[in-house]
């Protein structure tokens, strides 16, 4: 099985509510962010993709590192995501870019009713609860 080095955000809103991702021709809802590069750190990684993806530039004074979770790929079989994820709360608009089809606010109580990445399921989720 492969191996997939991202770092992701959870970002909330000041009413607690979380923002999900779905890129192109997929189904499944994630926390934005993306492949670390080479040479890049897994926080240097998530700021370059939160501005590809949102076109948001976070303070990364304001970030909080939650670690490192493993859990299976949503979109590529026979891969396993190794994310780091840090979370953040976002009070400016989004513009969605690049690979993003889809963004959306969701209260994190009712985001089970998406389809959702494993990552997002098995471990955001109860981060959030």
């Amino acid at each position: 099985m492969s191996h997939i080095h991202i770092a992701a955000a959870i970002i909330t809103d000041a009413n607690q509510k979380m923002l999900l991702v779905r890129k192109k021709n997929t189904q499944r809802f994630m926390q934005a962010g993306g492949k670390i590069e080479a040479g890049e750190t897994p926080l240097q990684a998530l700021l370059r993709e939160l501005d590809e993806e949102l076109q948001i530039q976070p303070d990364p004074q304001q970030i909080i590192y939650h670690g490192e979770f493993h859990a299976p790929a949503a979109n590529e079989p026979n891969h396993t995501v190794h994310a780091h994820i840090y979370q953040l709360t976002w009070h400016n608009s989004i513009h969605i870019a690049a690979e993003i089809e889809e963004a959306r606010w969701e209260d994190p109580r009712q985001a089970h009713l998406l389809p959702l990445a494993p990552l997002t399921e098995h471990f955001i989720l109860p981060l959030l609860m």
